[in-house]
């Protein structure tokens, strides 16, 4: 089994104190890098968890913070936060862009090959940071399919994939209709990916706190998701033997 060092690395963003997971694969050089984003509930030991995991593939990886070191349990103080920072992109950015700055410091990671992914909130923040033209090899989101400013997602410079369940109503399919138009027209190669069946967040397992409603756990469709963002950063960021 691969040797994973992990670090809790903190880091200014939002007015906030951010305290992320920094996950260094085994060895000593430069390696593929992933910026990985939470939930809207924030940063727990699931984006831990992955972030290891992608360690052991081979690739550098942060998973970054949204609430200052806080996880937001509760749906209406989550929702508080949350929804005014959905509605303004330059705060989504500057979230995106403070984490990216320390990944990109980071002597493992290589700077020139950087992938965003990204579940829910932290999705939508690695859309934004493609809108903003960030230099990304790869932008993945699951369940996080905020449309951006209109013309903004021309300057995305790498393939987007994105997931969403069928039955979530968060991610209405009108929203869907309007991530896919906007992809389209911006000329952005993009692969979009439905799964049966599927409510928001399927692919977090189950909490033992309160919901929104429409959120639940498809376990078949959680290991479906991750294989194909996997699939993703071995196409767009293969790791070297």
């Amino acid at each position: 089994m691969t040797t994973v060092t992990t670090r809790t690395v903190t880091y200014p963003a939002d007015g906030l104190t951010m305290v992320g997971h920094l996950a260094l694969p085994a060895g000593t050089g430069r390696r593929p890098a992933v910026l990985l984003g939470p939930e809207g509930m924030g940063l727990s030991d699931v984006e831990r968890r992955r972030a290891d995991a992608l360690a052991e593939l081979g690739y550098v990886t942060l998973a970054f913070d949204l609430h200052g070191g806080r996880y937001l349990g509760e749906p209406a103080e989550m929702l508080a936060r949350c929804l005014p920072l959905l509605d303004d992109p330059d705060r989504m950015r500057g979230i995106g862009h403070a984490a990216l700055d320390v990944l990109r410091a980071e002597p493992r990671a290589d700077p020139d090959r950087i992938a965003a992914i990204g579940y829910g909130t932290g999705g939508m923040i690695a859309l934004e940071l493609g809108r903003d033209g960030a230099d990304l090899r790869a932008i993945g989101t699951v369940n996080g399919l905020g449309t951006g400013r209109p013309g903004e997602a021309a300057r995305i410079r790498c393939p987007v994939w994105a997931g969403v369940g069928s039955e979530d109503p968060i991610m209405a399919p009108a929203q869907r209709d309007a991530f896919t138009a906007e992809m389209r027209s911006a000329g952005v190669d993009w692969r979009f990916v439905v799964y049966g069946g599927a409510l928001h967040a399927f692919h977090h397992p189950p909490v033992d706190h309160t919901t929104l409603p429409g959120v639940g756990h498809h376990p078949r469709h959680a290991e479906r998701a991750w294989r194909d963002v996997v699939d993703l950063l071995a196409e767009c960021l293969p790791v070297p033997e």
